[in-house]
């Protein structure tokens, strides 16, 4: 008896639901739960369905046949995703992940942690997992992605995430990994992108300051957005109380949408995603 997940993403049409739990009732699958999207500009369905059972070769076959021809289609195992993480100087975020690593509370293991500085790695090293510094020093952007990229491939992760990661990669390092790098971004995007948006968030008086998780493309602070959140600050608040505050609200947004992620309920179309919180 197995547990899978079935992602379909395919351009709607009448009777797609049924299509699909009809093929699994055939093969004595049991859905333990189905969330279904309809996208009405884009004429697009998504469904997630989870599946309990045994799975014979010909199941997703005879799904795919029973689908329009131009469907996506994904059978996931529900096993623990690898990840790889990128720092700087920062340890919020890093070092809730490294909590939750150690304390097996997310569906994620950490495989390595790689910096462009050694700061962070005695914290790492403390929860018995690899800290490679590959410093930007005396290279340019694009040799230094490429050695953060010999790093990445020795442990083959599901996904890269940058936390707190304060360097622009490169398109040859963003198109080696598509669809699979996260990134936690200091503002509620798309205001205040770019360097110091706490400074920029203050001399503009805000009353809410936030975050942003999305997946990383070749436009900067521009790819599809997993989740956001936001908090009230007012005229009592300096950029520096900002920053302590931004800090909680960035660990809190990049767990929700490593949750979503690596649960597989994010679907992602054109530079928009579609999540089953649920």
């Amino acid at each position: 008896m197995e547990r899978k997940i079935l992602l379909t993403d395919c351009p709607d049409e009448t009777g797609l639901i049924a299509r699909v739990t009809g093929i699994c009732s055939k093969y004595k699958l049991n859905i333990i739960k189905n969330t279904e999207f309809v996208a009405n500009q884009q004429q697009r369905f998504f469904m997630r369905t989870v599946l309990e059972g045994d799975f014979c070769s010909g199941f997703l076959q005879e799904i795919r046949e029973a689908l329009p021809k131009e469907a996506s289609i994904r059978l996931i195992t529900t096993s623990r995703k690898k990840l790889v993480v990128m720092v700087t100087k920062e340890m919020h975020c890093i070092g809730d992940l490294l909590l939750k690593h150690y304390a097996q509370t997310m569906n994620f293991e950490i495989s390595a942690v790689i910096g462009n500085y050694d700061n962070l790695r005695e914290l790492t090293e403390k929860f018995g997992i690899p800290f490679h510094t590959v410093s930007h020093e005396n290279l340019t952007r694009e040799e230094h992605c490429r050695e953060i990229m010999k790093v990445i491939d020795g442990y083959s992760p599901d996904y890269i995430v940058l936390a707190k990661y304060m360097r622009i990669l490169t398109p040859e390092f963003i198109n080696a990994y598509p669809n699979r790098i996260i990134n936690i971004h200091h503002s509620f995007l798309p205001a205040f992108i770019g360097a110091k948006p706490y400074e920029q968030a203050y001399n503009r008086g805000v009353k809410i300051i936030g975050a942003t998780a999305h997946f990383v493309t070749e436009h900067l602070d521009e790819g599809p957005i997993i989740d956001q959140d936001v908090i009230k600050v007012d005229h009592n608040f300096t950029a520096s109380d900002m920053a302590e505050a931004g800090r909680d609200i960035e660990r809190m947004v990049l767990d929700h949408a490593l949750n979503y992620v690596l649960d597989d309920k994010v679907f992602i179309y054109g530079n928009k995603t579609v999540v089953f919180r649920n």
